[in-house]
C-alpha cells in the first residue's frame, strides 16, 4: 500500500485494502483459466508451445479485464452493506480538495527558501509561490496561513503554481466593489501625486484622486497631502481598465450643502461680507464666503479699467465684498468690490467745463479712438477724427499708444451719464482758418501723394490740408488710364490751386496747369488738310493711334488706314497722315492716310457747287439790272444758258 494511503484515515485504508485483495483474486482466477487452455492444445503443437501459451494467457487476461465488474466482486467479497460502502466512498472522496484555476483559498506554509515558498492547501500535491511575492512579510515562518490564488494546477514540471499577490488583488477588488455598491467610507494612504491629482493606496489597489475631488475649495499644492491617510468614497470603477476613482470632497459636500443653505437664507442685497479669494480667472475672481462661493466680475473689481483681476486681488487674500445680486435656486452670488469705495466721478473737479484742458494716461486704444484716464475710474474718449485736422482715413494707433501721457481739450461733458469726449487736434491752430491766404487760387505748391482713386490723386499739402488732382488735370498730352501710371504714393508732386471750397474743406488742384496749354500752339500747326508724318503706335477695333510730331497723339479710323497698294497700315509703320479734324476743347486730332494719295472727291464736288452758285448769282444780277430791258434775244440767251447748266448738272 502506498505511503499516501497509509497516511489516510482508517476507513480509507480499509477501502484501499479491499481493492488490493480483489485485484489479487482476479489475477489468480485469470491464471487458472489461462493454464488449462494451453494444456488442451493439440499434441502436434506442444513442441514449440511456450510463446503460444504466453499469447493465450495475454488474451485471456484482456478478456477477463474487459468483463470485470466491481459489482460482481462486491457481491463475492462483500463485507459491507451497500449503504456503508457509499458512506465510505463519500468520506474517501471528501478527503481530497477539488480545485480549479482562479480559486482563492487559504494554505499553510510548509517550507521556505530563497527562491520559493511551498504551501500546503490540502490537495494531492503542494503548491509553490515565488519568494519575491512575500518579501514584504519578513516575519513569515513555517506554519503560517496565507491566502493564495491558483494560477495553474500543473505547470510543465507538474508543479502547482500559486500567487499570494494575485489573491490579495482579487480580494481587494471584491472589497472595493463592495465599498462602491454600499457607498461605504473607506480609508486610504496617499502614495504620491500625478498629473491632475493624487495616487491613493486602497486595500492594496492604486486608486486615482482627482485634484477637483480633494476638497470643496481649489487645491493648488498637492504635495501637502502626500504621505497622509485620509477617508474617501469610491465614486467610479472601470472594470475594463481596472481603474478606481475616489473622492474626499464627496464626504464633506453634504455638510457644505447644509452650510450653503444656511448662508443663502441670511443673504441680503447690499450686505457686506468678508471672504477669501479662492480662484482668479480672466473674467473675475471667486470668493469663498464660508462654504459658499461668489463671483466678483472684472467690471466690479475697480472703478478704473484693468486688464486682469490679478491687478486688484490675489489668491487667499481676505477681502470685504458687497452682495449685488443672488439667485437662491441656482446658488449664484454676484459680488462687488469697487462699490465699497466712493464713485470717482464725484471726485471730478466741479468747475471743469467744455473747452478746458485736462491731462491723462491712455489706457485703451481701438481703431476708432483712445480712452484716456483722467482720474481712477474717470475716462474720456478721443475719437480718431479729433486727433488730427487731416481728413484722410487713419486709425488711433497711428497717433497714440497705451501708456502715453497726453493733454487734451474737453469737447463734451456729461456728468450724469459719466461720459466725456476729448480732442488733441484742438491744441494746434486749424490750418483751414486762413486757407485762402495760404493757398489762393493760382498759387503753386509742392504736395505729397497719399493715395489713388480711379478718378484722381489725393495729396497732402500740410497736416490737415488735403487736395485732389483730377486725372484730367495731370497731363495736357498723355492719356492716363489710372493715376498709378503717373506717380507713386509717398512721392512729391508740384500742383496749382484751381479751386478752394472752405465750407467742405476741399482743394481742387492741377498739375498740367504748371505749363501753358500746348493746344493753343497745336491749333496753328495741325490745321485741317495739313499732312504730317506719323507712326502707328496701337490698333483697336475702331482704328489706330498715331504719334505725330511734338509728341502728340492722333487717331485714324479704319477707313482712313487703307494704303495705295490696297493694304492696311500696321502697327509700327510710319506714314503720311492728313488732318481731317482738330478739336482744341476735346483735345482730339482725327487723321487719314488714305486721303494723302486718293483724290478728294468731296473737294471737287464743293468746287463745282461753288462755280454753279457763282453762275446763279451772276444770272440773278443780270435779271435784277435788266428787268425792264428784256428782249426776245435776251430770252434766247438766257434759255441757252439754262440748258447749258442743266447739261453740266446731268
Amino acid at each position: 500500500m502506498s505511503e499516501e494511503l497509509l497516511n489516510a484515515p482508517e476507513q480509507t485504508q480499509e477501502i484501499a485494502q479491499n481493492v488490493e485483495n480483489v485485484a489479487e483474486n482476479v489475477a489468480e482466477n485469470v491464471a487458472e483459466e489461462a493454464l488449462p487452455m494451453t494444456e488442451e492444445a493439440p499434441a502436434e503443437e506442444k513442441a514449440p508451445k511456450a510463446p503460444r501459451k504466453m499469447r493465450d494467457f495475454e488474451n485471456a487476461y484482456a478478456n477477463a479485464l474487459e468483463n470485470f465488474s466491481w459489482d460482481k466482486v462486491s457481491d463475492q467479497n462483500d463485507r459491507y452493506s451497500k449503504e456503508e460502502q457509499n458512506r465510505l466512498e463519500d468520506v474517501y472522496t471528501k478527503s481530497f480538495k477539488s480545485l480549479e484555476q482562479g480559486d482563492v483559498i487559504t494554505g499553510k506554509v510548509v517550507s521556505i527558501n530563497d527562491r520559493e515558498v511551498v504551501i500546503n492547501i490540502g490537495f494531492k500535491s503542494d503548491g509553490v509561490i515565488n519568494a519575491s511575492e512575500l518579501r514584504y512579510n519578513k516575519d513569515l515562518k513555517i506554519g503560517d496561513e496565507i491566502e493564495v490564488y491558483v494560477e495553474s494546477q500543473e505547470d510543465a514540471n507538474g508543479q502547482m503554481q500559486l500567487s499570494h499577490k494575485r489573491a490579495l488583488i482579487l480580494k481587494s477588488w471584491q472589497r472595493v466593489n463592495e465599498a462602491f455598491d454600499n457607498q461605504e467610507v473607506i480609508t486610504g494612504y496617499v502614495k504620491g501625486k500625478t498629473k491632475g491629482g493624487l495616487i491613493v493606496d486602497v486595500f492594496g489597489i492604486e486608486a486615482f484622486l482627482p485634484g477637483s475631488q480633494i476638497d470643496v475649495k481649489q487645491i493648488r499644492d498637492f504635495d501637502v497631502y502626500v504621505g497622509k491617510t485620509m477617508e474617501f468614497k469610491v465614486v467610479k470603477i472601470n472594470h475594463d481598465y481596472k481603474n478606481v476613482v475616489v473622492s474626499h470632497k464627496a464626504l464633506i459636500e453634504a455638510e457644505i450643502e447644509a452650510q450653503k443653505a444656511e448662508i443663502i437664507s441670511k443673504l441680503e442685497v447690499g450686505q457686506i461680507l468678508e471672504g477669501t479669494v479662492k480662484n482668479i480667472v480672466s473674467y473675475g475672481a471667486f470668493v469663498d464666503l464660508g462654504g459658499l462661493d461668489g463671483l466678483i466680475h472684472i467690471t466690479d473689481l475697480s472703478w478704473g479699467r484693468i486688464n486682469h483681476p490679478s491687478e486688484v486681488v490675489e489668491l487667499d487674500q481676505k477681502v470685504n465684498v458687497v452682495i449685488l445680486n443672488f439667485e437662491e435656486g441656482k446658488k449664484r452670488i454676484a459680488l462687488g468690490l469697487k462699490q465699497l469705495t466712493p464713485q470717482p466721478w464725484e471726485k471730478l473737479d466741479p468747475n471743469l467745463k467744455v473747452g478746458d484742458k485736462v491731462k491723462g494716461k491712455v489706457v485703451v486704444i481701438t481703431d476708432y479712438g483712445a480712452f484716456v484716464e483722467i482720474l481712477p475710474g474717470v475716462e474720456g474718449l478721443i475719437h480718431v477724427s479729433e486727433m488730427s485736422w487731416s481728413q484722410h482715413l487713419r486709425t488711433a494707433h497711428d497717433f497714440l499708444k497705451v501708456g502715453d501721457e497726453v493733454e487734451a481739450v474737453v469737447l463734451t461733458l456729461d456728468r450724469e451719464g459719466q461720459k466725456m469726449s476729448l480732442g488733441i487736434k484742438q491744441l494746434i491752430p486749424d490750418p483751414w482758418a486762413d486757407i485762402l491766404e495760404k493757398y489762393p487760387v493760382g498759387s503753386r505748391h509742392t504736395a505729397t501723394v497719399r493715395n489713388f482713386t480711379t478718378f484722381g490723386i489725393f495729396v497732402e499739402l500740410e497736416e490737415g490740408v488735403d487736395g485732389l488732382i483730377h486725372i484730367s488735370d495731370l497731363s495736357w498730352n498723355k492719356k492716363i488710364k489710372h493715376p498709378a501710371e503717373f506717380t507713386k504714393v509717398g512721392e512729391s508732386i508740384d500742383v496749382v490751386v484751381l479751386e478752394v471750397d472752405t465750407e467742405n474743406r476741399r482743394l481742387s488742384l492741377g498739375h498740367k496747369q504748371l505749363e501753358e496749354n500746348p493746344w493753343d500752339v497745336y491749333e496753328t500747326i495741325f490745321t485741317v488738310g495739313s499732312v504730317h508724318q506719323g507712326t502707328v503706335t496701337g490698333l483697336n477695333d475702331k482704328g489706330a493711334t498715331v504719334m505725330l510730331p511734338h509728341n502728340i497723339e492722333g487717331f485714324a479710323f479704319n477707313r482712313h488706314l487703307l494704303k495705295e497698294d490696297k493694304t492696311t497700315a500696321k502697327e509700327g509703320e510710319t506714314l503720311p497722315f492728313m488732318v481731317v479734324d482738330f478739336s482744341k476743347d476735346a483735345k482730339k486730332i482725327h487723321l487719314s492716310h488714305t486721303k494723302t494719295w486718293q483724290p478728294d472727291r468731296d473737294t471737287e464736288e464743293r468746287a463745282k457747287n461753288d462755280e454753279e452758285r457763282q453762275k446763279e448769282r451772276d444770272i440773278q444780277k443780270v435779271n435784277e439790272s435788266n428787268v425792264e430791258k428784256v428782249t426776245l434775244g435776251d430770252l434766247n440767251i438766257l434759255q441757252s444758258l439754262k440748258e447749258d447748266l442743266e447739261k453740266e448738272g446731268k
